[in-house]
């Protein structure tokens, strides 16, 4: 399998999934379109600093051939692939309920050991001032 028709798959799967599978229906909000040319900036720039340097390969009977930046216009399929499908996730995710309310390490089983030495702890007794 070449890598057009895995990353053309990989597309379809997640366009699949945000409106059938997951209903999020991303593609369907203006502010994902909004936002996500941001993405594909800093995804050009890595890509033309890890393909212009010759740190990452393509077999070129593997790709179409066009490129964006030194990288493969697949490059830009598949990175919309993998940010669409992990936003679909994470919005169903938060419409499931699973920590709704933002709260960073609490499930930290060394943050429950600490809060519960707190609660151990006694008060300080008040201070006693002489008049």
């Amino acid at each position: 399998m070449s890598y057009t028709v895995a990353t053309l798959l990989g597309v379809a799967g997640a366009v699949l999934a945000d409106l059938f599978v997951l209903r999020t229906r991303l593609l369907r909000r203006p502010v994902f379109w909004a936002t996500y040319p941001i993405i594909v900036f800093f995804q050009l720039i890595s890509n033309g600093i890890l393909t212009g340097r010759g740190i990452v390969r393509y077999a070129p009977d593997e790709i179409i051939g066009w490129r964006l930046a030194y990288a493969p216009v697949e490059d830009l399929l598949f990175g919309f692939a993998l940010v669409l499908l992990t936003l679909a996730v994470w919005v169903r995710l938060g419409r499931a309920g699973v920590q709704r309310t933002p709260a960073a390490g609490e499930g930290s089983p060394l943050l429950r050991v600490v809060d519960r030495k707190r609660s151990d702890r006694r008060p300080p007794a008040p201070l006693k001032r002489d008049r």
